[in-house]
């Protein structure tokens, strides 16, 4: 049988995380037992103390043990933390000892969404990839560097350490490790019970593209606003170092330094965001969208547009665009 440990950190956490994780691997006991075979999972929650409250008091939740009780557990599911999270890995710190235990010990252990900060802290995930929220993208990289971010997708696993993208994505690494512990078959099962898309294995549909100004790079920041008034325009790199004043040399590298994008990645950005709006907001068809954000080679734009979006412009507009539903009597 299969030791799993739910931690319940401090902090607000995701309920969502926690009960989802809980029921669904639960379930496949019960799928189990319903066919007279004996559980696969010991599912436990596990703390720094008997209750833990968030959510300014609204919920709290009784660990079952104590990070003291577990001597040896086989997988660890840490659930995203939502308070600011310097002071989060604070609270939290006592779990980071025990995490890199268990992990030498054999354990497994999955972060989901911006639980991955907490995973992160313990130095595990140094050198190996990593999923987060996309929104949190930018602190995880100040906060962690030596980590290999990827946050357009939804799932990764490396030497027994996984990771989800953000919000209820997480669900797909849940019905990952149903497949590896319990079989293809059941994790198809729960997928259709608990209505989750089995296989989504990326996030870029749902990412929306804010601009990485969280730095103190002024001129950047100039730039950066240059690029966001102007991106329908055609302007070179050389001609945006001009107007700053700055050698494109040391333009290109303080620009990739602070955004973490090169200065065409970024225009590419802003103007596939400005596109996803248009498709979303107005009647534009493809061809429209692609001209009003400065683009005339079809075949470019619809590569940029997937590469960035994992969908062609035509299937975003279908799957996103606003449309009068129409009710006839």
């Amino acid at each position: 049988m299969k030791h799993i440990s739910i931690l319940v950190p401090e902090g607000d956490i995701s309920v969502s995380n926690i009960e989802g994780t809980h029921q669904i691997f639960s379930e496949v006991n019960g799928f189990l037992a319903r066919t007279g075979k004996p559980p696969l999972f010991k599912i436990e929650l596990v703390g720094l103390r008997k209750e833990t409250r968030f959510k300014k008091g609204l919920f709290s939740i009784h660990p079952e043990v104590l990070i003291g009780d577990v001597a040896q557990t086989d997988l660890i599911i840490i659930p995203a933390i939502q308070s600011d999270m310097k002071k989060a890995l604070v609270a939290n710190q006592a779990f980071v000892p025990w995490l890199i235990q268990q992990y030498k010990g054999g354990a497994e252990i999955a972060s989901l969404c911006i639980g991955s900060f907490l995973l992160a802290s313990t130095g595990l995930l140094n050198g190996k990839k990593c999923a987060t929220h996309w929104i949190a993208a930018n602190d995880f990289r100040a906060m962690f560097p030596d980590v290999h971010l990827v946050p357009d997708q939804v799932i990764t696993g490396e030497n027994g350490i996984y990771s989800s993208g953000g919000a209820y994505s997480s669900f797909n690494l849940i019905l990952y490790l149903v497949e590896k512990y319990a079989g293809r078959d059941m994790a198809i099962l729960c997928s259709k019970v608990f209505q989750i898309e089995i296989e989504r294995n990326s996030q870029s549909p749902f990412m929306i593209f804010n601009g990485q100004k969280e730095h103190e790079d002024e001129l950047i920041k100039k730039a950066q606003a240059y690029i966001e008034k102007n991106y329908s325009d055609k302007f070179t790199v050389d001609e945006l170092a001009s107007t700053l004043a700055i050698s494109r040399r040391n333009l290109e590298r303080r620009f990739k330094k602070v955004t973490f994008n090169s200065i065409v990645e970024y225009v590419q950005r802003v103007r596939i965001e400005a596109a996803k709006m248009s498709l979303e907001k107005n009647r534009d068809n493809v061809n429209e969208a692609m001209y009003k954000v400065g683009y005339t080679d079809i075949k470019a734009f619809r590569t940029t547009f997937k590469k960035l979006t994992g969908l062609s412009p035509l299937d975003y507009k279908n799957k996103y665009s606003r449309r009068v539903m129409l009710v006839q009597e």
